[in-house]
């Protein structure tokens, strides 16, 4: 099997309203891979003009324009078909990769012909380690754990409470074996991809990079977590002007992912009460939005 190499990664990066963060994102790359393709999903917010003056004919940049947007599943399949043969890097647009973070993702997943996606060290503006960065999959029963505070009972019975968040765990001196890892940062073998399919495009936005985990794993890929590859993640920089559209999606595709991967493991019945609890928790966080944008209102009108 061939290995990977810097000079054979390509970065895909779907943009969609990201701003001035997508400079940010495509500079700290640029260098680090042979060719960074950005799939602009109709942004509206100038960011890709801000880019394309940023980095003006840049040899390794490529610019693809969608007139909608397609999806962030859809977004990637589009700079997956640009690659050609290279092994790719998927990077969301609010990631600022650190020195050498891809040199060392493409050592681990030279590390063994059987490894086949690798993600590293995802953290919050203040360094802190982010929840999905390394993770368990988030099986029904697991969710409900976690979903209704049961994960503390996890130290003194951790097989029936465990946490599928794997950040408060210690980081490993080295690369570590996961069940999955997060699509903001997520480094994929050309032959891995092409032998278990490309992204699932009937998610629109979120749960995709945990469909294509499972699909992975289905295949007998290895997935590794790399925590010496730090990456800095604006998390949710750009779905905060639209809470309840991504919110629906997330947990549209949340019910898309249970009946794909877990309906024939699970009776009926339980897996509608599964689908309830998604949407009834969708209720309360967009009730939640509501609330926050009411109060907002009022401290305004006060003011």
């Amino acid at each position: 099997m061939r290995e990977s190499k810097l000079e054979d990664v390509v970065v895909v990066v779907v943009n969609h309203n990201a701003g001035t963060l997508l400079v940010d994102c495509i500079r700290s790359a640029i260098d680090q891979a042979v060719r960074v393709v950005v799939v602009d999903n109709a942004s509206r917010d100038g960011s890709m003009a801000l880019l394309a003056s940023s980095f003006p004919d840049h040899p390794r940049l490529e610019l693809i324009f969608s007139d909608q947007n397609l999806g962030f599943a859809a977004g990637c399949n589009i700079g997956l078909a640009q690659a050609q043969q290279s092994d790719l890097l998927f990077l969301n647009p609010d990631c600022i990769m650190g020195p050498h973070a891809l040199e060392r993702m493409v050592l681990a997943l030279n590390s063994d012909s059987a490894v086949g996606m690798v993600g590293g060290l995802l953290t919050n503006l203040d360094g802190s380690e982010q929840g999905g960065g390394r993770r368990a999959v988030p099986t029904p029963w697991r969710s409900f754990v976690r979903a209704f505070g049961l994960n503390k009972f996890s130290q003194r019975w951790p097989k029936l409470f465990f946490d599928f968040h794997l950040n408060k765990q210690p980081l490993p001196t080295k690369p570590l074996e996961v069940e999955a890892i997060s699509g903001a940062l997520m480094l994929v073998r050309r032959a891995a991809v092409e032998d278990v399919g490309w992204w699932d495009e009937n998610y629109f936005l979120h749960c995709e990079d945990l469909d294509w985990c499972m699909r992975f794993r289905q295949k007998n890929w290895r997935i590794l977590f790399v925590a010496d590859a730090p990456v800095v993640h604006h998390l949710g920089h750009s779905s905060k002007a639209r809470p309840f559209f991504v919110e629906w999606h997330k947990h549209k595709g949340m019910v898309r992912f249970y009946r794909k991967f877990f309906s024939h493991q699970y009776p009926g019945a339980l897996m509608w009460v599964v689908r309830l609890g998604v949407w009834l928790r969708f209720g309360m966080v967009a009730a939640k939005h509501v609330g926050q944008m009411v109060w907002q209102k009022l401290r305004g009108g006060d003011a």
